[in-house]
This record gives structure tokens, C-alpha cells and sequence, in this order.
């Protein structure tokens, strides 16, 4: 493509809500492209069960992701697997400059959906057993823990809303506090503290995990004595679920949006930014449920909004 040529619209990320958005700018007849640096799918690929997506049970995220795929390039979408290095707007023209590591795109709209990635605990076979054990979502992983026993990481909000969601499933639900004291809301650590299913563990890490090809032990540390200790199980019988912060993807648009105090986009419902044109979706912006269903949705209004602010009409 010549770098003079404008296209409609750009989507950055390749993940539920790039492809959505992909697949509803084709229905609206935008020249669109879709960029991703690494595979399409985005962080849902690394997951192995999905039982919550409507309409598709018993799936996994890499097959997903690939009918998601397909169905937009069967309407016509491109994609392109490239590194955005910086998206910049001009006031005048209205025009963004998207410049990539194989070449500067010209757009008259973008939609940005750089997902946010869950910040790692930093255990020892962390990254081994993700998927497999471990876990970052209670929602999406909850209900195969049924009548298992679960640790948990963190101590602030989420992790004490997402122990109290496991109470529904698990057996029991272990709270793994690094510090002396919860930095979740009083109200949140009152509900966890009296809930019968739920032990908290004050000035306590978890070190490492480790197993077959499920996990059989957790390593544990006293954070007063600095002394550690092993617990056994049988292989797959519990699960390390880890809460401890979420970086969303939001540098290439930092001085674009506004953002709210932990780096997630601020938008209206519509997906506007307070740049004209510019549409953020999916988990990087500021909302209250963070699922592949939300994600495809927010990619959905993204794209139909963009065609919108062109003045396409929008077919049902």
C-alpha cells in the first residue's frame, strides 16, 4: 500500500475485539486494515477450555480465535501481522498516521484494542503451568474447580471479589497474602473474612508450583521468618489462581485519551475517546467485566461507531 493512500479505518489488535470489529467494519463497507505484532487471537489463544462463549460450548481460545478470524476475512478483512510503533493525530486534517515497523499507514479512523495482560506473581513455574493449573481469570476458570481446592494470590479488591466468585465452585478457597493486612474495601474483606469456605494466609508468598502435566505441590513462604514449606496434593485436585494487577495496553494512545488512574482508556459506551475518530475496545479500556463475549462486543459498537463518525450507513 503507498503511504499516501487513506484508508477508512485501522484496527490495532487482533484479539476478540480487533476481530469483531474487523467483521463489522467489512459489513459497513470500511477499507480497513487489522494489524497484530504477534498471533491473532491475542491473549485468548493461551486459553484451553472455553465454556462461556454463547452459541460455540466446549471450545478452546486458539479454535475460537480462528473462526473469528475467518468469518471476518470471508467478508473481506485484511490483516497484517506488524508492530504499531506509534499512532499520531493531526487537528487539522482530522488524519492518523499509524506508523509500523513495515511501513506509516494513513487512516481516518482507528480503533485500538491492545487488550491488557495480567501481571505475573513471579513463582517458579508460573509460566510452565498456565492453563494447566494456573490461572488468571475466575470467571473463564472457575467452574472447572468444582469441588477442588483453590489458592489464591493477591489481597487487594479483585482478588477478594474473584476468592469470594470461587466460593461458588471450590471446596475451598485459600486467600495468599504477601502482606500483614487486605487493601480490598471493608466491606469486600468483611465478606471474605466470614465466609465458612474461605482461609486467609497473612505474610505468606507462594514460591513455586510444580507437578506432572497438572500441579502436585505448592511451595510456600513465611514473609516474617523468610523459612518455607511444601504441600502435597494429588495431581490436578486444586488450582493457583493469580490476582495480582492487570498492564493494559494503552502506551500508543496515552496522549490521545484520557486514562484513569491504573492506565485503562476511558470511553463512552459508544467507544469514543476524546480524540474524534479514535475508538478504544476490549479490555484496555476502563470497565467492569473483562470476558472474550465483552471484548467482541466492545469491537462490535467500536467499528459500527467508526462508521458512524464516517457517515456509512450501517447494515444490519
Amino acid at each position: 500500500m503507498a503511504q499516501q493512500d487513506v484508508l477508512d479505518l485501522i484496527i490495532v489488535g487482533g484479539g476478540p475485539a480487533g476481530l469483531s470489529a474487523a467483521l463489522y467494519a467489512q459489513r459497513a463497507m470500511l477499507d480497513t486494515l487489522v494489524f497484530e505484532k504477534e498471533a491473532f487471537g491475542g491473549q485468548t489463544i493461551l486459553t484451553s477450555e472455553i465454556d462461556n462463549y454463547p452459541g460455540v460450548p466446549h471450545t478452546d481460545g486458539y479454535s475460537l480465535s480462528e473462526q473469528m478470524k475467518s468469518q471476518a476475512e470471508e467478508f473481506g478483512a485484511r490483516f497484517v501481522t506488524d508492530m504499531i510503533t506509534s499512532i499520531e493525530h493531526d487537528d487539522e486534517s482530522g488524519l492518523f498516521t499509524v506508523n509500523a515497523s513495515g511501513g506509516t499507514y494513513v487512516s481516518k479512523s482507528v480503533v485500538v484494542a491492545g487488550g491488557a495482560t495480567p501481571r505475573l506473581a513471579g513463582f517458579e513455574g508460573e509460566n510452565t503451568y498456565s492453563g494447566h493449573g494456573v490461572s488468571y481469570c475466575a470467571t473463564c476458570d472457575g467452574m472447572f474447580y468444582r469441588g477442588k481446592r483453590v489458592f489464591v494470590i493477591g489481597g487487594g479488591n479483585s482478588a477478594c471479589e474473584e476468592a469470594l466468585f470461587l466460593t461458588r465452585f471450590a471446596s475451598q478457597v485459600t486467600l495468599v497474602v504477601r502482606k500483614d493486612h487486605l487493601r480490598a474495601q471493608a466491606v469486600v474483606a468483611k465478606e471474605l473474612e466470614e465466609n465458612p469456605k474461605v482461609e486467609v494466609r497473612y505474610l505468606t508468598s507462594i514460591t513455586a508450583v510444580d507437578g506432572g502435566s497438572l500441579l502436585k505441590s505448592v511451595t510456600f513462604r513465611d514473609n516474617a521468618t523468610g523459612e518455607t514449606h511444601v504441600e502435597e496434593f494429588d495431581e490436578g485436585s486444586f488450582g493457583v489462581f493469580v490476582f495480582v494487577g492487570r498492564n493494559p495496553e494503552t502506551g500508543l494512545v496515552a496522549d490521545l485519551v484520557d486514562l484513569d488512574e491504573q492506565g485503562y482508556a476511558i470511553t463512552n459506551d459508544r467507544m469514543e475517546t476524546r480524540t474524534p475518530g479514535l475508538f478504544c475496545a476490549g479490555d484496555m479500556r476502563k470497565k467492569s467485566l473483562r470476558q472474550v463475549i465483552t471484548a467482541a462486543a466492545d469491537g462490535a459498537i467500536a467499528a459500527t461507531s467508526a462508521a458512524s463518525f464516517l457517515g456509512q450507513p450501517i447494515e444490519g
